[in-house]
């Protein structure tokens, strides 16, 4: 199975799935990454790593952004995609084609803290400020709306009342650094099948 994952930032969702093939966990191959954003570390990773990349600069392409994200896709014509930590929500046309094979990971548990601006730090400290007891990431496949997918998988954290967004964020991406990789290898098994709103494993 050919992937494409696009990532925003400093890439490590991106390496836990490098490291899952490299090791024989996830039976894919990378075909490229793709980036929004210039001198994001994720892009030195795929150097790193023999792995084709592409930076699509949202803030100098602007109106012509979609238009270039989606040919890029096109022409790397992957089995599934990956959004590792990609901060720009996909246009129709690309969500559409890959209906089911375009998976996300959020850094809490869906429906809370996600949505519109609900990213990065943003979340850690929308999560302190509500006094929730617990957190965690989910994995989930992308539809037109932001975060609404169907649900893949869950991991859950207990937020103590010395956490700071910063403790926090470090404790969810440990659980994303093994979640999204299982996801992965799950998807590239042939072993998740959408039934309306939920996933069920094969």
């Amino acid at each position: 199975m050919r992937l494409l994952v696009m990532a925003s930032g400093n890439g490590t969702d991106f390496q836990s799935i490098i490291d899952g093939i490299k090791s024989g966990y996830i039976n894919a191959e990378i075909a490229a990454l793709i980036s929004d954003k210039e001198g994001a570390y994720a892009l030195k990773r795929a150097a790193d790593n023999n792995i084709p990349s592409i930076c699509i600069p949202k803030k100098k392409l602007k109106g012509s952004f979609y238009k270039e994200l989606t040919k890029a896709v096109d022409e790397i014509n992957p089995d599934g995609i990956v959004l590792a930590g990609f901060i720009t929500i996909l246009n129709e046309e690309i969500v559409n084609k890959y209906q089911n094979k375009i998976i996300n990971i959020h850094p809490s548990l869906i429906p809370s803290f996600c949505g519109k601006g609900y990213y990065g730090i943003n979340v850690h400290k929308a999560v302190i400020e509500y006094g929730v007891k617990y957190t965690g990431c989910t994995v989930h496949f992308v539809d037109a709306g932001a975060d609404t997918g169907p649900i893949i998988l869950q991991e859950v954290v207990k937020v103590e009342d010395n956490d700071t967004p910063e403790t926090v964020a470090d404790k969810v991406l440990k659980l994303e650094h093994r979640l999204l990789p299982y996801a992965v290898k799950l998807f590239a098994e042939g072993r998740l099948k959408v039934e309306g709103r939920k996933v069920i494993i094969i």
